[in-house]
């Protein structure tokens, strides 16, 4: 398969895959989000591969979505198609006949995290800054985030990080219990990679049925949240607070938000 902002590459029993805008701190546009899906969605067919790792090109993970993008006025955002894209990311994501190791570096941000905390095992460098910050920019969580985080922390401890929307420490991100191993600094890939050992040495293939199975009792719960988040984002977008919030961070200064 051939992409233009992801890679992928199989070997054996392993696939790793990239997320290739470095230029943009690998921020998710549209193209991205098409191609992400087309990926999954194909990877989901795939009968050998074992263990996916996700990672990112540069210097960071992601930094979520294409903030720059929503403002460019030659060619807006369609928010209703971005959510088309991301129910189909995230359900092939989700459903995924593989264990998906997130090895994190830098950073890892808004949709970004969203992705992050989709998968199985999460591995962050020491110095990496997480975070769930759609609120800075007047929006709610995409990508799945408010399943992930439901699943990770619970309803109560989802909500409130949610709402503060906090840039987290990896060793922060570990107490919270929202990724799994801290790796010391530059050595994130090389812990992903003794990860993928270990489970490739183990007896996987009843891992990925119990991976099946829990997800399986979970789809139906996953669906019917990125269907409210597509119509929560919409409305999100069209809100005074969310054009002020973007407006904000291109400029560098603290939003004003009027809750409207």
């Amino acid at each position: 398969m051939e992409f233009s902002t992801i890679t992928l590459e199989m070997l054996d029993r392993r696939a790793t895959l990239t997320l290739n805008r470095p230029q943009a701190m690998n921020a998710m546009d549209d193209v991205m989000m098409r191609e992400l899906a087309e990926c999954f969605e194909a990877l989901q067919q795939e009968k050998d591969i074992q263990v996916l790792v996700i990672r990112g090109e540069g210097k960071v993970f992601s930094a979520g979505g294409d903030i720059k993008a929503m403002l460019d006025s030659n060619k807006p955002l369609n928010i209703d198609e971005a959510m088309v894209y991301l129910t189909r990311i995230v359900k092939a994501y989700y459903q995924l006949p593989m264990i998906v190791i997130a090895a994190v570096h830098g950073a890892s941000a808004g949709l970004g995290f969203s992705l992050t905390l989709g998968a199985d095992i999460v591995v962050a460098c020491e110095k990496s800054k997480l975070a769930m910050n759609f609120i800075g920019i007047g929006l709610i969580p995409d990508g799945g985030g408010h399943f992930f985080m439901k699943e990770r922390v619970g309803t109560v401890k989802a909500k409130q990080m949610i709402w503060e929307g906090k840039v987290l420490t990896a060793q922060e991100a570990l107490d919270a219990g929202l990724i799994d191993y801290i790796a010391p600094d530059g050595t994130v890939f090389a812990m992903a990679d003794q990860l993928v050992g270990k489970m490739l040495a183990s007896p996987i293939s009843s891992m990925i049925t119990t991976k099946k199975i829990l997800h399986a009792l979970n789809l139906a719960q996953l669906e019917n949240i990125l269907a409210m988040e597509a119509e929560g984002q919409s409305t999100m977008r069209k809100s005074t607070d969310h054009l002020e919030g973007i407006h904000a961070f291109v400029e560098k200064r603290t939003p004003v938000f009027v809750g409207k």
